[in-house]
């Protein structure tokens, strides 16, 4: 029979106690930050349902996660199933921070005063697909035809999209609201609709096969992306705290891999001013509330 050495018990001794100090450490860390923010008031996050809530979560939870750490406060990550549903509850002012479509944020304007802050410095365009081998060829080849939307009110996905088909090219679809961006997609790749309505930054997010077997035959012009905007009735200092967390999260690479996957590649400071220029576009015709 083996018998361990006192040497080799001390260094088993010793690895043992080492792993339960770090285990300790680990929950006391825990404990403080758990205590620290216990008195936190918690603010609610409300983000634009653009994909399936799994991936929704998945994309924001760790974000949210990382602003309670580098601001302190609590936060409640809200992803409704459809756009209808956030759409009433941002007219409602229900979120204290939102993740949204920049027209939704014109519209509660008046109302709520949501105040962006910040926004990906690279633009939104909508884009027009159909399938690779469709014999649309050309814009007035799809009169009449029907378009696959993520909501009737996506800014780019639908009402650039719409206003642009009717007012420059004559050419009006029978809409398709098909819930999220990714359904737009594979609507469209399985022959369901015979076109659909996207935005570049989503259809980049798609696998490659999705990709390869659709075609866009028109993009719409740029305006500025999706704000993450706060409602004026939280504190300046913490809407202060959650804008300069957000600008310095792609400061590691750990931060950046987290924003990519909104994506909002290179954060940069945003106010209402930078979507003013949406209310000469006339897209309040194409906008569709409650009942309609």
């Amino acid at each position: 029979m083996k018998v361990l050495s006192s040497c080799g018990v001390g260094r088993l001794a010793g690895a043992v106690l080492r792993r339960a100090c770090l285990a300790l450490l680990g929950v006391l860390a825990a404990a403080i930050l758990s205590s620290a923010n216990a008195g936190a008031e918690t603010y609610s996050i409300g983000v634009v349902p653009q994909f399936e809530p799994r991936k929704m979560f998945g994309i924001w939870r760790p974000i949210v996660e990382e602003l309670e750490k580098r601001t302190g406060n609590r936060f409640n990550l809200v992803v409704p199933l459809t756009v209808s549903e956030f759409e009433r509850e941002l007219e409602k002012g229900t979120y204290d921070f939102v993740y949204a479509n920049p027209y939704h944020i014109m519209r509660v304007s008046q109302k709520q005063n949501y105040l962006p802050l910040v926004r990906d410095r690279i633009p939104l365009r909508g884009i027009l697909l159909v399938r690779k081998d469709s014999r649309v060829q050309e814009l007035k080849d799809l009169d009449g035809k029907t378009l696959a939307v993520p909501s009737p009110n996506a800014i780019g996905a639908s009402l650039l999209i719409r206003a642009d088909l009717e007012h420059l090219y004559g050419v009006r679809m029978a809409m398709v609201n098909v819930k999220t961006h990714s359904s737009v997609y594979l609507n469209v790749l399985n022959g369901l609709t015979d076109a659909g309505g996207g935005v570049e930054k989503t259809f980049d997010e798609q696998d490659k096969p999705v990709r390869d077997a659709l075609r866009i035959i028109y993009t719409t012009r740029e305006l500025p992306s999706h704000p993450v905007a706060a409602h004026p009735r939280v504190d300046k200092t913490v809407r202060e705290k959650v804008r300069q967390a957000l600008l310095e999260l792609p400061a590691s690479p750990a931060g950046k891999a987290m924003l990519d996957e909104v994506p909002m590649t290179e954060p940069v400071t945003a106010s209402i001013e930078d979507y003013l220029v949406m209310r000469k576009w006339g897209l309040d015709s194409y906008w569709v509330g409650e009942g309609k």
